[in-house]
């Protein structure tokens, strides 16, 4: 008797703690994907105010993927719709996150994760708070107990706010590299942290579940990518059956010019190499038959509307 007394005391205070947490992440969870809601992050997350079903393809990374990839000019050229919902060093468990979120309103067909995140390492805290996140988001926004409202208590979330650029960093800055010679060739195969491999899996899964399909990019930088990068991905890409694609080994297709098309000698593309970047994309996409023109349905009017004013704003 006694043990089974101790069993239900257990089970009560489980199923008490899990409807605290629960409660408190619907009061914490930001009502509106801006900053002064309290949202992370806000260009990344502006896939969330996107119209339900309309992202073909979402764009996953850091810093190597919103400054590489353009989707308003993807949408000139294709009028396929992209989001890059990245960040200045996303680890792989936000980007797991923000695969996550984005299919609860979103179908895309592909979902392109910028392969810098992988080698990427993720402290341990960090870990344990993105797995605890995943199912109660008062452990993401537990800071924002100091700008709570009583509407908190009563709106539900409502995202509205999308970017002009789509997740994009425009830049027009040059600064040259000197190490245009970067891809040597080599048998040797930088290692993985065994946490990114399980979370790399983890979005595989995630995208299969949905219908997407996966494509594993490495685009162009001098400071952060080797063969021996390449070597690791590409055995990645094996084994866990996706598509993989290195920018750094087709410059006969891009003609990056490093005197001209990095803001940051060679760390990041500036807006003449993400040109470059997109324009090659944009043919790898319409090649595989996946996606639909959407410039003549006026459905999607509002992203005719946000290029012209990325026209205007960059002169590109």
């Amino acid at each position: 008797m006694t043990y089974c007394k101790r069993v239900l005391s257990i089970l009560a205070f489980s199923l008490g703690l899990i409807l605290l947490l629960s409660g408190a992440s619907l009061l914490f969870l930001p009502k509106n994907n801006q900053s002064e809601f309290g949202m992370e992050e806000v260009r990344a997350n502006g896939i969330l105010g996107e119209r339900e079903d309309t992202i073909d393809v979402m764009v996953v990374g850091d810093s190597e993927a919103y400054s590489s990839i353009s989707p308003m000019q993807l949408w000139r050229e294709t009028g396929y719709t992209a989001y890059v919902a990245a960040t200045s060093g996303q680890t792989l468990d936000y980007s797991f996150l923000m695969v996550q979120r984005a299919f609860q309103a979103q179908k895309p067909k592909l979902v392109i994760l910028e392969t810098n995140a992988v080698y990427r390492e993720i402290p341990k805290s960090k870990v344990d708070i993105s797995m605890l996140g995943k199912y109660f988001s008062v452990f993401l926004y537990h800071d924002r107990w100091k700008d709570l409202a009583w509407t908190d208590l009563t709106e539900q979330a409502d995202y509205t706010w999308t970017d002009d650029y789509k997740g994009y960093r425009h830049s027009v800055e040059i600064q040259p590299s000197k190490d245009t010679n970067y891809m040597h060739e080599t048998q040797e195969i930088a290692p993985i942290p065994k946490v990114n491999l399980s979370y790399v899996e983890a979005i595989r899964d995630l995208c299969q579940e949905n219908g997407a399909q996966l494509l594993l990019l490495r685009t162009p930088s001098t400071l952060n990518w080797s063969y021996a990068k390449y070597n690791g991905i590409l055995d990645l890409a094996e084994e866990l059956g996706c598509p993989q694609m290195d920018m750094n080994l087709m410059n006969d297709q891009l003609q990056i010019d490093w005197n001209r098309d990095t803001r940051d000698a060679g760390d990041h593309l500036n807006a003449y190499g993400a040109a470059k970047v997109t324009r090659y994309l944009a043919g790898y996409l319409q090649e595989t038959g996946l996606f639909q023109d959407h410039r003549s349905d006026l459905s999607y009017s509002p992203w005719q509307e946000a290029l012209k004013r990325y026209e205007a704003a960059t002169g590109f």
